[in-house]
């Protein structure tokens, strides 16, 4: 048998990459006209292998590539196909790399029912009998005679205080830069014991937004228990006020109104031949006003007087 390894002058190659027709048509009866595009290229295998790469048409493959590996047996051998399969080019959207499941879960997923067990070997913790190289935890273990199964290791300590350090509630937070005093002189500032307590304590203020959150030494926010804030007003006072409820009011005189003056009339001409003649009114006469004595005296000597008349009157 001749190793076509050794005696490869290039031709076979050539023939494995001018095959272009009979990939096509074996990706064709694969996958259907519709999903399948251009030839972009020819990749080889090995010495009497090669792949041809088409572009992918697929919905949701966008950037995938067919691949069609074809080989060939001998020199006088038909060229065969090996395999189609859907391949991802350079420019492909694919899944991430796969992670484990217990290294996916990341701080806050644990939710109420879930369990997460820790791993066997998690550098964060040993075995209760070896040293912790913690004073308050050995203190303790030797007060009750008992210890825990497992204690944090100095890798787990020097782990938990960088992440307490840089998180929200550390010293470079957007909250710790404004505030006017760190946690390590506010009186509301528990610290905490061993080895933690000259960086992290617990916040008590029910007004803070760290209450009941480990803190760093060095953050800070407004609640401080030193604090002390001028209580002034915004608004500029002048130095002299009035107390509106304390003063008396009097209403203002009113003015009289002074009624307009009327407006002077024109003058008429009036043609005395055509204006019709007006009738004078009898003007009645006014009696003036007597006192009741006059009144008396003047009807009595009206009265002598007619007497006298008829006496003359009857002598002749």
């Amino acid at each position: 048998m001749t190793l076509l390894l050794t005696l490869d002058d290039g031709s076979i190659q050539r023939k494995l990459a001018e095959a272009v027709d009979l990939a096509r048509a074996a990706v064709l009866e694969d996958a259907g006209a519709e999903q399948v595009g251009a030839h972009v290229g020819v990749d080889s295998e090995d010495a009497v292998s090669a792949s041809h790469l088409f572009e992918a048409t697929v919905t949701g493959y966008r950037g995938w590539r067919w691949s069609v590996t074809v080989a060939l047996a001998g020199e006088d051998e038909p060229i065969t196909v090996s395999e189609v399969v859907l391949i991802p080019g350079p420019d492909a959207r694919v899944a991430p790399a796969w992670v484990p499941w217990e290294r996916r879960v990341q701080a806050g997923d644990l939710g109420v029912g879930d369990i997460f067990p820790v791993e066997k070997d998690d550098p964060r913790l040993v075995p209760a009998y070896l040293e912790s190289d913690d004073p308050a935890v050995e203190a303790v273990a030797k007060e009750t005679g008992l210890g825990r199964v497992h204690v944090l290791s100095r890798h787990g300590r020097l782990d938990a205080a960088a992440r307490w350090h840089g998180g929200e509630f550390g010293p470079r937070s957007d909250m710790a830069r404004s505030a006017p005093d760190v946690c390590g002189s506010c009186g509301f500032f528990v610290s905490l014991a061993g080895s933690l307590s000259a960086a992290f304590g617990a916040c008590t203020n029910d007004i803070s937004p760290a209450d009941g959150h480990v803190v760093d030494v060095e953050y800070g926010c407004g609640a401080h228990s030193e604090i002390e804030v001028e209580v002034t007003s915004s608004v500029p006072v002048a130095e002299l006020v009035y107390d509106d409820s304390l003063m008396d009011f009097e209403p203002a005189p009113e003015t009289p109104v002074e009624a307009p003056e009327p407006e002077p009339a024109e003058a008429t001409v009036v043609d005395e031949s055509e204006a019709p003649v007006a009738e004078a009114p009898e003007t009645a006469e006014v009696q003036p006003e007597v006192e009741p004595e006059a009144v008396a005296a003047e009807t009595t000597e009206t009265a002598d007087e007619a007497q006298v008349e008829a006496e003359s009157a009857s002598e002749h």
